[in-house]
């Protein structure tokens, strides 16, 4: 594809146990990611889905192997130098959320910006707090947030930098079923708007709301199709009751 973003060939990541025992994490995978595509990298647990999305996302390097992002070989880059490609092209969502406990929702948008160049740090993390729904929650801390809205402070934290791609590892993991479906809506939603994002799950219902599902399995590359016709988030959060319906229906 010669409008991709990135590019990986032949991507191997190789673990040694003990002196003589090597594990392929990630085994020969090669694949291109386009500018504007929703893509789930899908697998179970222990399949290489987060280390291949840890080698895309230039959090780690391939054992073997090229990868290239936004035209800029990365995948033999310093790690100065591989900070400053993720700070500049590239915004990240986990499972954890890994939100600061002490620090409210705004200041916790504005870490990424600290070191950079932009003015009115402040500014730009409201907005992209306001992006994502929590214009009136920028004064709150983590503890006084539910668990979609920390992840919501989280995907606000990756955005702000105005990134290339956001990727987002198991980012409905712990959530419950309609804090889910809210979240992959509002990734549905920044997709529209013309993000690229790389969603990593093990979870079929969450892979089928994206355009595109890679499935990994034993570090190797199975399967890799289009879905003409991923579900609406928003629509499948019709059919889930909110809590005070559920409670209104015990």
């Amino acid at each position: 594809m010669n409008n991709a973003l990135i590019k990986a060939k032949n991507i191997t990541k190789t673990y040694h146990k003990g002196e003589s025992a090597e594990v392929k994490a990630v085994y020969d995978v090669s694949l291109d990611i386009v500018k504007g595509e929703f893509v789930a990298i899908m697998g179970a647990s222990g399949s290489g889905k987060s280390t291949l999305m840890n080698i895309l996302g230039c959090l780690d390097r391939p054992t073997s192997g090229v990868v290239v992002l936004d035209g800029t070989e990365v995948s033999r880059l310093g790690d100065e130098e591989l900070a400053r490609v993720r700070n500049k092209k590239l915004g990240f969502v986990f499972q954890m959320f890994n939100l600061l406990p002490r620090t409210n929702a705004l200041e916790n948008v504005e870490l990424p910006l600290i070191y950079s160049d932009r003015s009115n740090i402040s500014r730009l993390a409201r907005q992209a707090l306001e992006t994502v729904g929590l214009k009136d929650r920028i004064s709150h801390h983590p503890s006084e947030l539910s668990g979609g809205e920390q992840q919501r402070v989280a995907i606000a934290r990756a955005l702000v930098n105005d990134p290339e791609i956001i990727f987002a590892d198991e980012p409905t993991g712990n959530l419950d079923t309609r804090s889910s479906y809210e979240i992959m809506s509002l990734f549905q939603r920044l997709n529209q708007q013309g993000r690229t994002i790389v969603v990593v799950t093990h979870e079929t219902d969450i892979a089928e709301l994206t355009e595109r599902i890679i499935r990994i399995a034993d570090g190797r590359l199975i399967e890799d199709k289009r879905n003409p016709h991923p579900k609406s988030a928003g629509e499948e959060l019709k059919n889930i009751p909110t809590e005070e319906e559920d409670n209104e229906n015990r």
